[in-house]
């Protein structure tokens, strides 16, 4: 296929990136490119969507992969997953092109950040405060790939495989509607909702808390974790900014321990230099310090704060704050890229070590098997905003009847943005900001 046809369908069935923000996949392919990466690392603890769902569906993924770099025009292809999924590795292994290539990855965090992927299949660094492109380079995860392949068929985006796990009675992964709630979810799963558990959003440590469980599955949700509300981690997540901030100006010792482990910081953006952020921040200098701007290049990976810190104190917190405030005031950062720690390699964490530190010891080793075929849903609440950009303009009305695949929401003219797609066939019954109701049977009386 030619890379404007490859487009076309992409944008069409409403592919986003479905591991991070959800950029649109036909926006980002829109360049081209000498390396296309398959980012299988999945180094988050407890998530298990993308090593299975390769393993299922090779084929489909060795084919979104070439259409990607069909579209980028790009001569190689990586595939970058972990060597301890061998079984993932024997099924790529026969269907590999020419040009694409297996590269092992060791069990370490954050191997998942695209940045870390790229230099640990390629050796080369992204400049701080820039993007792979900058390097010849784009990377997509496997759900992404697999949706690419899809799109060639004309089959949209509608569903999404995500792992369940933690402090329940049936860890499991599963393909649901887009707009299923985490609450259906839970109860479509066989697992119970007791209200002194808390409900993380995305893998256990990078995941948004979940204020509750009437928020719907996107196309970037990959996991729902869930865990005590008194458990450690859910405490580091929710230590409110002025106890942080009071920690931090009383007990930081300036130990360095969060810099020399800083991944970003290893392989060369040194202007991210955790412990003289909190300096930074003590003493009330905000823009003047290029310290301060290297906040703005932290990955938001936490290691400075579930691993490194020995007095607890939330680094990654802090420069999310200083991100937000230095990016109301319109500052930039202009640094260059440094010389790589020549120990780089040696200072990543082993993703058992880092699960094992934050109290997740108990449920790293669960497998959360990926169940064959399909939940079933009678209702789903489809948001209009699961992308990059602005929210999707609506195409029906409440009363209208769709089908499963069917355009509910489109791209708005000249901005940034994703097609969106009924993900069950019913009846809409509802239409706001939020999103489009869908429910299976007649009108709601």
């Amino acid at each position: 296929m030619k890379a404007e046809d490859v487009l076309l369908k992409i944008e069409t069935c409403g592919v986003v990136g479905s591991g991070g923000a959800g950029f649109p996949t036909h926006v980002k392919y829109q360049t081209k490119a000498e390396t296309v990466i398959v980012n299988m690392a999945e180094c988050e603890p407890l998530l298990r969507v993308d090593q299975q769902l390769a393993e299922r569906k090779a084929v489909e993924l060795i084919n979104g992969l070439g259409y990607a770099m069909e579209a980028v025009f790009a001569r190689e292809g990586i595939i970058a997953v972990k060597e301890k999924y061998h079984k993932v590795i024997d099924e790529i292994r026969p269907l590999l092109r020419d040009g694409m290539r297996i590269e092992s990855l060791k069990d370490v965090y954050p191997a998942g950040d695209e940045f870390m992927t790229i230099k640990m299949t390629t050796g080369k660094t992204v400049p701080p405060g820039s993007i792979p492109i900058s390097i010849g380079t784009v990377v997509s995860n496997v759900q992404t790939l697999i949706n690419v392949a899809g799109a060639m068929e004309d089959k949209p985006v509608t569903h999404k495989t995500i792992t369940v796990t933690g402090n329940v009675k049936n860890p499991i992964t599963v393909t649901v509607p887009i707009g299923v709630t985490y609450r259906q979810l839970l109860k479509k799963t066989g697992n119970d909702i007791n209200d002194d558990d808390a409900y993380i959003d995305g893998g256990p440590i990078m995941g948004k808390m979940l204020p509750g469980l009437d928020f719907s599955v996107t196309k970037t949700s990959g996991g729902l974790v869930v865990l005590g509300s008194e458990h450690p981690l859910i405490k580091i997540k929710t230590q409110p900014m002025d106890q942080i901030m009071r920690i931090a100006k009383t007990v930081c010792e300036q130990c360095q321990m969060c810099t020399d482990l800083c991944p970003r910081n290893i392989i060369g953006h040194r202007d991210l230099k955790p412990h003289m952020t909190i300096r930074g921040v003590n003493y009330g200098r905000m823009t003047e310090s290029q310290v301060i701007k290297g906040a703005m290049l932290c990955s938001d990976c936490g290691i400075c704060e579930m691993y490194s810190c020995p007095v607890n104190i939330s680094p990654r917190r802090v420069n999310q704050a200083l991100k937000q405030e230095l990016q109301k005031q319109g500052v930039k950062y202009d640094g260059m890229l440094s010389k790589e720690d020549p120990l780089w390699e040696a200072r990543m964490v082993p993703s058992k070590q880092i699960a094992k530190r934050i109290g997740l010891k108990n449920y790293y080793d669960l497998q959360a098997p990926l169940q064959e075929s399909n939940l079933e849903f009678d209702r789903v609440q489809i948001p209009l905003k699961q992308h990059v950009g602005a929210p999707s303009e609506p195409l029906v009305k409440a009363g209208d009847r769709v089908r499963t695949g069917d355009l509910i929401a489109k791209i708005r003219e000249g901005q940034l943005g994703a097609n969106i797609h009924a993900s069950i066939s019913g009846t809409v019954t509802a239409i706001s900001e939020s999103g489009v109701v869908i429910e299976k049977g007649g009108v709601r009386e």
